[in-house]
């Protein structure tokens, strides 16, 4: 990889640059930046920005171990980048890195989230096609009004514990659990599992020296799963991959339902947050939404301009020597995608408080073939969740002063820590929910039916009772 002359980030002998100059940020070795430790922790956007006004639309930047990359921030660049998958492969056995020794690939943090693995993601041409058709078919088969039913009553539920108290955490107790809990029981795995696959999928993506531990632990679960789904196949993802007719083995099915597991978790349990955020911290935005201005399914568009759920997307490897934003960028070099920094791009957003609620063009799902298949799911998530939320708790307002709320950064992602907020107690009301509608029959042949798992069925070994699910979950997460 080569690296841009750094005369953007060299001050005058003698002179100290200024808070936000570009000559603070050329930390790093060739006049590169980092892109962890507190710079980029406490304020990546601004860090995107200074990097944006130091080289242009793409940066040269270094990730966990001074790993060397190109962050893409351009809007029409990343596009680019992510429409041409000959020039930008998602192979990462391409990167000239794995032969450098410039990673070890047995310990590094990075191995999860940029090394190689037999799904989609990694795969391009006719490979890509064959497992990325067996994805959409698995996601696809859930018809939008039983998904948005099995969300309500996993909302309610999670409602009902806190909603007596009259305050809640909305991070911890409503946004990080009920996108696990739908996806691990669409993907046919036993609810109880979900708290603990909270903790694991946020690890991974934290990029520390827990990560691999982490990231072996969802593969451990998933790899039961797929062996009791060839002997108990359901309604469910797992099974529909198994089935498929592209023929995916074990670990193909696997790999992809880790793939479905985090990054639709990571991505919908952020937007949530965010959502969440907005509406009790701005009341332009609220009054917006209580007024008609903006429907709640334009409200999260809104957000997906406005703070991206996954900031930086790994990642492209370059097949060959390119020009991209007036960088050399040789063969083997990794590039990010800066869906974040592309979103606010001036050249397609002049303003940034111009409203965008009703414009789907936003990088936050990414683009192009490996564009995100999963990204109705994650809407319905949020739409359906945070709707519930509103009706059950319309007065729900923030119970602390908005300057204390935190984050917490990574490379790839910006999380809310906690975001507690109080309200008119109310009682429980899940007991109060029409029962689920029962399954439909199974097609001939074997393959899963196109419709929702049934709510009941919420385990892989057989029915489990709701009120046992709840009660598992709360002495869990120390609730009651």
């Amino acid at each position: 990889m080569t690296v841009p002359p750094t005369e953007h980030a060299t001050a005058q002998p003698g002179a100290i640059p200024p808070p936000g100059c570009p000559a603070h940020i050329g930390d790093g070795p060739g006049g590169a930046t980092r892109l962890f430790g507190p710079a980029a922790e406490t304020d990546p956007m601004g860090l995107y920005e200074e990097l944006r006004a130091a080289h242009g639309p793409v940066a040269p930047v270094l990730l966990d171990g001074d790993v060397r990359a190109w962050l893409v921030l351009g809007y029409l660049e990343n596009r680019d980048v992510a429409s041409r998958p000959t020039q930008f492969s998602r192979d990462p056995r391409v990167w000239h890195g794995w032969r450098s020794g410039e990673i070890d690939a047995a310990t590094s943090p990075l191995v999860p989230m940029i090394g190689w693995r037999p799904d989609c993601v990694c795969a391009d041409g006719e490979e890509h096609q064959r497992l990325r058709g067996a994805v959409t078919a698995g996601l696809g088969q859930f018809d939008h009004r039983g998904l948005r039913r099995l969300i309500t009553r996993f909302a309610h539920e999670l409602i009902d514990t806190f909603c007596e108290s009259g305050e809640a955490e909305l991070v911890e107790q409503f946004a990080e659990h009920l996108p696990m809990l739908t996806l691990t029981h669409l993907l046919g795995m036993s609810d109880e599992a979900a708290p603990k696959l909270v903790h694991a999928a946020r690890d991974l993506f934290k990029a520390t020296e827990t990560s691999l531990a982490s990231n072996a632990y969802v593969l451990e679960c998933l790899e039961q799963l797929v062996a009791e789904k060839h002997s108990r196949p359901g309604q469910d993802i797992a099974s529909a991959l198994l089935a498929h007719p592209a023929g995916l083995n074990d670990e193909e099915v696997q790999h992809h339902l880790r793939l479905i597991l985090l990054a639709g978790y990571e991505t919908t349990a952020n937007l949530m947050a965010n959502v969440l955020r907005m509406v009790v911290t701005d009341p332009r935005f609220r009054g917006s939404l209580a007024g008609g201005q903006m429907t709640l399914p334009e409200a999260v568009e809104q957000v997906l301009w406005d703070e991206p759920p996954l900031m930086v997307c790994p990642g492209r490897w370059a097949n060959g020597d390119t020009t991209l934003g007036g960088q050399q960028i040789k063969a083997g070099d990794m590039l990010l995608l800066g869906l974040a920094a592309g979103n606010v791009d001036k050249t397609i957003r002049p303003t940034a408080d111009t409203p965008v609620h009703h414009n789907r063009a936003h990088l936050s799902f990414s683009a192009g073939t490996h564009e995100c298949p999963g990204q109705d799911i994650g809407r319905i998530i949020a739409d359906a969740g945070i709707d519930i939320l509103l009706t059950r708790l319309p007065d729900v307002a923030l119970s602390v002063p908005e300057e204390s709320l935190s984050w917490r950064s990574s490379t790839w992602a910006r999380h809310l820590t906690a975001l507690p907020v109080e309200f008119a107690p109310r009682p429980p009301q899940a007991d109060d929910l029409p029962a689920p509608l029962p399954a439909p029959p199974a097609r001939s042949g074997g393959s899963p039916a196109m419709a929702p798992p049934p709510v009941a069925d919420a385990t892989v070994g057989g029915p489990a009772p709701r009120v046992s699910w709840l009660t598992r979950v709360r002495r869990f997460l120390g609730w009651g």
